[in-house]
């Protein structure tokens, strides 16, 4: 009887065994990941970046890296500072240059080259670093936002290129950003001098004054208070803004719509297709947890939360859409292009040029 007893006892002690083993504790997930929960990574980001909470968790958990996320005003912002703090750096990775200040991040030699394996699911065009310092993470086109209500009542035909826009009846009728201290400014009028050359695009820039544009020192102004459509009711039915605005316009709306009140213009050059990297800091004490990190933002689980977070599309094609960018979300066919190189030499002329003929 004994005999039975030790055996039924040593079958049940390997069961538990199993069950543990299978069912480990985030402590031992942590040991098996490398990571004790003392590990803490710090990721600079701009204001724009969100991320759901079981995204976070779901990170923290399998690896035992405890995140603190340090929101450093917009793009420009928080490219300044993490290029002021480089010798004594404030975080171990970067999250949100796109490919308009790539340039100013790789040449101040801002961050370490790490080749993840996830860059194999990512399609060439988004990968504009052949050292992989920095790592595409997502994309979205700046476009000119309208309001579908307010062209139909006025019986007002859509204007259809930069052309159009310089005409009497449009000009007052667009806000757009400051690209001097504006991401999608910058990318609207770098937009411009992809159509027009840069012997041409002050042209355009001095008739659209003439006809009275107006210009807002940020994006949210320039949607919620000016935009005709926004929740401000403003005074410009056309904004400078996204191809997925539509779609958060949708998602966002206190009843249910079946179509978005507003669309975006999609000819050719009339929208400039922002790309978004995230880069190991140069420096950091933390690189095995920044490679961990990035590892898992080019993964599905992170991607698959970007378009219903920030509004813009994962890189990663293995990435799934949700229903309502599926149905309203917009990309153009022919986006304004500009080398890396040429926006670098460059921006700064541009933007100094653009103020003096805008808004002196």
């Amino acid at each position: 009887m004994k005999k039975i007893n030790l055996l039924t006892l040593l079958i049940a002690l390997l069961l538990s065994a199993c069950t543990l083993t299978a069912e480990s504790s985030p402590e031992e997930n942590q040991l098996e990941s490398g990571f004790g929960d003392d590990v803490i990574l710090t990721v600079m980001t701009h204001d724009s970046f969100a991320l759901s909470e079981k995204v976070i968790e779901l990170f923290e958990n399998e690896s035992g890296i405890k995140v603190e996320f340090l929101a450093s005003g917009d793009t420009g912002s928080a490219l300044n500072k993490a290029i002021l703090t480089k010798e004594a750096p404030l975080a171990d990775v970067f999250y949100g240059v796109d490919n308009t200040f790539l340039s100013r991040a790789l040449a101040a030699d801002l961050f370490e080259s790490y080749a993840a394996p996830g860059l194999k699911n990512i399609p060439e065009e988004f990968k504009f670093d052949p050292e992989n310092r920095a790592l595409p993470v997502d994309y979205g086109d700046v476009c000119i936002n309208y309001d579908k209500a307010y062209f139909a009542e006025n019986d007002l035909p859509l204007p259809e290129n930069f052309e159009d826009l310089m005409k009497p009846e449009y000009a007052e009728l667009l806000v757009v950003e400051n690209p001097a201290i504006s991401s999608p400014g910058l990318a609207f009028l770098l937009a411009t001098v992809a159509h027009f050359g840069p012997d041409g695009y002050l042209d355009f820039w001095a008739a659209m004054k003439e006809g009275g544009v107006s210009v807002a020192n940020s994006w949210e102004s320039a949607y919620y208070t000016n935009f005709s459509a926004s929740s401000g009711r403003g005074p410009q039915p056309m904004v400078v803004s996204y191809g997925t605005s539509p779609a958060a316009e949708v998602y966002f709306a206190e009843t249910e719509l079946s179509e978005a009140p507003t669309a975006s213009i999609l000819g050719p050059d009339t929208c400039f297709r922002q790309v978004e990297f995230i880069g190991i800091l140069t420096g950091t004490q933390q690189r095995a947890a920044a490679e961990r990190f990035v590892d898992f933002v080019l993964d599905v689980d992170f991607q698959e939360d970007i378009p219903l977070q920030m509004f813009v599309y994962p890189v990663n094609s293995d990435a799934e859409l949700p229903e309502v960018f599926l149905k309203h979300a917009e990309l153009s066919d022919q986006p304004a292009t500009i080398s890396m190189d040429e926006i670098a030499a460059n921006r700064e002329v541009w933007i100094q040029a653009w103020t003096e003929t805008v808004l002196k």
